[in-house]
């Protein structure tokens, strides 16, 4: 089975929604129009070598699921699979008898605090991730070594670059060595030093070193300075540089300039679902219901454009999560959902779908 053969043979389809901003009664006039839906292989398919659990486009905004892995997903309580499955009916373009067999009421559990809310809590992180790296600027050009190197000047310490602009020195005719017990600390010597020619090899190789070189230093010779060199703050540096360039390269940037525009330091639809998710948690506690047509739309919207400044985002969702374990922990819902039944109903779609084709 592929995306293209289920379009062609629709008659393995199951379910077919609309989905996303759509469905959620979220969407604005650039929205898509995603797809998701639910097929069942052909029966030679299934008893042959290959398993085609999943099926979509390139964009991937149309997926559909194989009925197994359907059921497999909705038995974990997977926030996507629960949504299809209770979309609503003007959301549904096809919809097969043999899906009502499968009621969302039967497979709701607390594992909903741990897929709706849990996924809210990961998509905070990301968001506090995202905030740092909005308001992080690096320059293109990394830093090197020598911003992270300091002389021991007295009862001070100072810049090594400052400290070899004063010395009119430069650090190619410079060489280090270890100094004893004394971590990230080395003993500087100069090409002056020494009556006879040394091979000192500078204090680094170059601008992507991650960290100083060695020179074979004779002995008999004081050193013209003590030299620190701050490791694990360029370590630390060094990842961070990567990973905001990294977002750089591959953030949606249509999205950023819009949070731009916005002045919004978070990315404004990420927290949008967020929330979303959050109240959905909430919502299975209290009705053991999957809303997705979300009547607190201009709530949610209200996020999406920004209006609202990201520490009052934090304190709102902090807060709205200590709501929903309390929710949970008073909550009759099952632990989770009972795999017997899914067993069942997976049988049972089979033998129906597959006698009524014969």
């Amino acid at each position: 089975m592929t995306y293209a053969t289920l379009k062609e043979q629709r008659e393995y389809l199951l379910l077919e929604c609309i989905s996303g901003s759509r469905a959620y009664n979220l969407h604005v006039p650039t929205s898509d129009t995603d797809l998701k839906g639910i097929f069942i292989l052909p029966q030679a398919e299934l008893y042959g070598m290959s398993f085609t659990d999943q099926v979509s486009n390139d964009s991937n905004d149309e997926v559909y699921f194989e009925i197994k892995r359907f059921l497999e997903l909705l038995e974990k309580n997977n926030p996507n699979i629960l949504e299809l499955l209770s979309t609503q009916q003007e959301n549904c373009l096809f919809r097969h008898p043999l899906m009502d067999l499968v009621k969302p009421e039967d497979f709701l559990s607390r594992l909903c605090m741990d897929t709706f809310a849990g996924y809210a809590q990961t998509q905070i992180k990301r968001a506090r991730g995202l905030n740092k790296k909005i308001n992080q600027s690096f320059p293109e050009t990394r830093k090197d070594i020598l911003e992270f190197c300091y002389v021991v000047q007295g009862s001070q310490s100072l810049p090594l670059k400052q400290w070899l602009e004063a010395n009119q020195l430069q650090q190619e005719d410079c060489g280090i060595s270890r100094i004893d017990h004394f971590r990230d600390a080395y003993a500087l010597f100069h090409r002056y030093q020494f009556p006879r020619p040394v091979s000192l090899k500078g204090l680094f190789s170059g601008a992507q070193a991650n960290d100083v070189q060695l020179s074979a230093i004779p002995k008999g010779v004081e050193p013209v300075a003590v030299m620190h060199f701050n490791k694990d703050g360029y370590t630390v540096y060094c990842r961070e540089f990567a990973s905001y360039w990294d977002w750089v390269e591959h953030r949606n940037e249509a999205r950023y300039q819009h949070n731009q525009q916005l002045g919004a330091d978070y990315d404004s639809k990420h927290m949008m679902h967020t929330f979303r998710l959050l109240n959905m948690a909430e919502e299975i506690a209290l009705y053991r219901e999957v809303r997705v047509f979300r009547e607190d739309r201009d709530f949610l919207l209200s996020i999406r454009s920004g209006e609202f400044a990201y520490d009052t985002l934090m304190q709102m969702a902090t807060e709205k999560l200590t709501r929903i374990e309390e929710l949970y922990a008073k909550s009759d819902l099952p632990e989770r959902p009972d795999p017997a039944l899914t067993q069942q109903l997976l049988i049972k779609i089979r033998e129906e779908f597959y006698g009524k084709k014969k």
